[in-house]
Formats: C-alpha cells, structure tokens, sequence
C-alpha cells in the first residue's frame, strides 16, 4: 500500500483516536482494537476499575431484552451503533426465537463494516444488512436502502439502542436524536436502550470522563432521571429504568450478582426497554 494510501486508512479508521466500538471491544477481550484504543482503555480502567464489568453486564443485559422483544412477537430489529461483531450477535439471538427476524445494524467505524460478514450470516428464513451510518444523522440510518430494503416501518420495530448515548453530550442534543429515530416507528415498537451513569460513585465517574476527553474522546454520562427522559411519550416495560443485571435477570446473571461481580457501583448502567404507544 502506497504511503498516501496507508494515511487515507490511518484516517479512515481513526487510528489516531480512540473509537467507542474498538475500546468497547478491548473491554469484552476481543482482538479488533488499536494501541491507541487500548491505552484510552487502560486510562479508564485505572480512573475506574468497573468499566469491564459494566461491558459485560451490558451485553449480556442486551441479549435478554433481544429475546424479550423477539418474544413479544417482534420480528424487525434496528440496532444503532453495532459495535465490532462478538458472538451471539442480535441476530443470532432473535432468531433463534423468530428464525424469519430481519435485522438491520448500523455503525460508524470502519472497522464494524471489514468485520460485517459476521452481521451477515443470517439463518435462511431470515435477513440482514449492515450499513455504516452516524446515530448523529438519524435520516441517513432511517433513510438508507438497506432500512427500506429489510423492514416495513409501518410494522413494529425494535430499535436498539445499547450503550450509545453516553457518547453524545448535550450539544449534539441526543433527546432530539431520539425523537426522530423513534418518530417513525409504528406503534407497538420498542426501544431497548441502556447508558452509563455516575449515580453510583460520582467522583471516579468524574476522573473517567476527564480521562476520556484527555484521550480524545468525548462523552457525558447521565443520571437516572436524565437517562428515564430518553424513554418520555414511550410506556416503560417492568421493572422500569433499572440496573442491569435487575433486568429479567436469568440464571446466570442471579449467579454473578450472588458472588458480587455484578453490583451497582461496577456496572454504573441505566438500561430500560419501552413501547411505543
């Protein structure tokens, strides 16, 4: 690869930068990440031990609100800020339920899209599509050919929003990205959708975001207040706004929140799944 081509990939990938799905993926030990996402995941780890716990929690949280949604008869996904491919993927996860799910996934970094044949193996009675889009530009996602081409927006939808918004500060007003992502979903859609929060040990959630920004990242973490107006006009499914691992727990979850390795203050979530009206 020639030198001016070798800086288009450099900038391309953000190589320079930490990127969310690449420190996420260091976070779940997987192997896609850069030495620069590493190190921002490091400085975060030090400024606040619990980030690989929240990670997990999170995952696992987003693969049982999947199955809910699959379970209440949901057979189109939308899910807004993929993340780097980590097997059962979403699809994987509703179709074993629905095995004709159609799932759409959307991302931002590059490096989702060179692994996305892995959000493609979809079961034969089912589809998929990846397409690279910004959560920031909800009509470039709702507006895509891959969106028109897999689901019927006249029909519910699961949008999936997982460990995303913290990444949005107020200036990019994120409840405004709701509403237009939300908007044009049909009734009976859901919206699973989880955040970080510092309600649980503020001062370390004070030095991680420091951290953070001093790696070139940004991010604003929420309240749980803050986190419940992402879900306003929307009928909030039981238990409500809560914890993660409080969320229809299953087995193994019961079985690490019994030996402390998932608590309130290491998983510093907010997590809720709510339909539309």
């Amino acid at each position: 690869m020639a030198e001016g081509e070798d800086a288009t990939m450099t900038e391309r990938l953000n190589m320079d930068r930490p990127h969310p799905a690449r420190v996420y993926d260091y976070f779940l030990h997987g192997k896609d990440n850069f030495a620069v996402d590493r190190q921002a995941a490091e400085h975060l780890l030090e400024a606040f031990p619990g980030f690989r716990t929240a990670a997990l929690s999170n995952r696992m949280w987003m693969h049982r609100a999947a199955r809910y949604a699959a379970e209440q008869g949901i057979t189109q996904f939308l899910d807004v800020g993929t993340g780097i491919p980590t097997s059962p993927n979403l699809h994987e996860v509703v179709q074993e339920i629905v095995p004709s799910a159609h799932v759409v996934y959307a991302d931002n970094d590059p490096i989702v899209l060179a692994h996305s044949r892995a959000l493609m193996a979809s079961r034969p009675e089912g589809r998929t599509a990846y397409l690279e889009a910004d959560v920031t530009d909800p009509q470039s996602i709702l507006g895509s050919e891959e969106v028109k081409d897999l689901l019927d927006l006249s029909k519910p939808v699961a949008l999936s929003l997982v460990g995303v918004f913290h990444y949005l500060p107020d200036a990019l007003e994120p409840y405004d990205l709701i509403r237009q992502l939300v908007e044009p979903l049909a009734p009976g859609s859901l919206l699973i959708f989880s955040h970080c929060t510092p309600d649980f040990a503020p001062d370390l959630w004070e030095r991680a975001i420091q951290v953070y920004k001093a790696d070139g990242g940004d991010a604003q973490v929420r309240s749980k207040e803050e986190v419940t107006r992402f879900f306003d006009g929307l009928e909030l499914v039981e238990p409500g706004v809560s914890a993660p691992f409080r969320w229809h727990p299953d087995a193994e979850t019961e079985a690490m929140v019994a030996k402390d390795e998932f608590n309130d203050v290491m998983c510093s979530l907010w997590v809720g799944v709510a339909r539309k009206p």
